[in-house]
């Protein structure tokens, strides 16, 4: 019988206040071990500040990671953790660059980080979501070195073929997994039929050469599109996103009202969803060997953990701002 990974993007950057989304790195800790007991087997991490905004600081990411594999020793979801999630850094200047990696530098026990393959046109009104090609080429090569897996996340069918020229270079390396992430404005729309046009670039640029075969996939769509988009990811094989990140409404009621969602009930529908298909959920132990990641060896993650202090993560935070320029902008949201 297939395995599906579930994925759970819990917080995002840009989500409000109002909805219920984890925010600090206590709140973020636990709702992702309740969505790992619901079924999730990977748990894709942003932070905020203390005023809610999505923010780049490598001590809210170790602060997080460090309380899932401590508190929560039993819990093996794998972490993936964003590149990207304020806007304030995302001007691609060489500190902008610098703080949105550092996490990935220094936190131990990340096992996979996202890789944004491309730039665009972030809503309207909105800014412009910047990944360029330097940024790209030093976040996979610290990934490689780091021994963290890329997750592709395309948003249009371009940075697609941008990530197999990054895989001919060297700079990542098969086998490939993609997050395709569909409806935001600059992109493509949350349709299937958006979804089986990937599918098919992916296919088609496999058999030019200009991908490699080993491609795993998943897909979300984000606000309405995220039903359709997810049984027609299951429909054709892939895996599949879900969470407050991308969605925030479960559904309406015989009254036509919204019912609100959380990142608990959304992993309980789509685990629901995987087993009605007739396939079976994925626990993070199978999808390691689906991701080609390494088994999690809890003690010696622990270890590494303990082993670095919230002062050295400071020190090199300072020592960015130091070097490159702090270009931080008061402005709140995503980038």
């Amino acid at each position: 019988m297939a395995k599906t990974i579930i994925t759970v993007a819990l917080t995002g950057a840009v989500t409000p206040h109002g909805y219920d989304v984890p925010e600090t790195p206590e709140e973020i800790a636990k709702c992702a071990y309740d969505c790992w007991k619901a079924g999730a087997s990977v748990a894709h991490l942003h932070m905020r500040d203390d005023e809610g905004a999505g923010v780049m600081d490598p001590v809210k990411f170790y602060q997080t990671i460090k309380i899932l594999r401590t508190e929560y020793p039993d819990c093996d979801i794998i972490a993936n953790c964003t590149s990207s999630g304020d806007n304030r850094v995302s001007d691609d200047s060489p500190y902008g660059n610098a703080i949105r990696r550092l996490h990935h530098k220094v936190v131990p026990g990340i096992e996979m980080g996202t890789f944004d393959a491309g730039s665009f046109n972030w809503g309207i009104p909105g800014g412009i979501f910047s990944n360029s090609p330097t940024f790209l080429t030093d976040v996979g090569n610290l990934y490689l070195e780091k021994g963290i897996k890329p997750e592709f996340e395309v948003f249009d069918l371009g940075m697609i073929r941008a990530v197999g020229i990054y895989w001919k270079k060297g700079i990542v390396k098969e086998p490939l997994h993609f997050q395709f992430c569909l409806g935001v404005v600059g992109g493509m729309d949350a349709t299937p039929r958006s979804l089986q046009t990937m599918i098919e670039e992916v296919e088609h640029l496999q058999a030019q050469g200009n991908l490699p075969k080993e491609v795993t996939w998943s897909a979300f769509g984000i606000g309405k599109g995220h039903l359709p988009v997810m049984f027609d990811a299951l429909a054709n094989g892939g895996h599949i996103r879900v969470g407050m990140e991308d969605n925030v409404v479960y559904g309406k009621d015989k009254d036509g009202n919204k019912i609100l969602a959380n990142n608990l009930m959304l992993v309980e529908r789509a685990a629901r969803a995987v087993e009605a298909f007739g396939n079976e959920i994925a626990n993070p132990e199978e999808a390691r060997k689906m991701l080609n990641l390494k088994p999690l060896d809890l003690k010696a993650t622990q270890d590494a953990l303990n082993a670095v202090t919230i002062e050295e993560i400071e020190k090199a935070k300072q020592e960015c701002k130091d070097t490159y320029g702090s270009t931080y902008k008061q402005e709140k949201g995503m980038g």
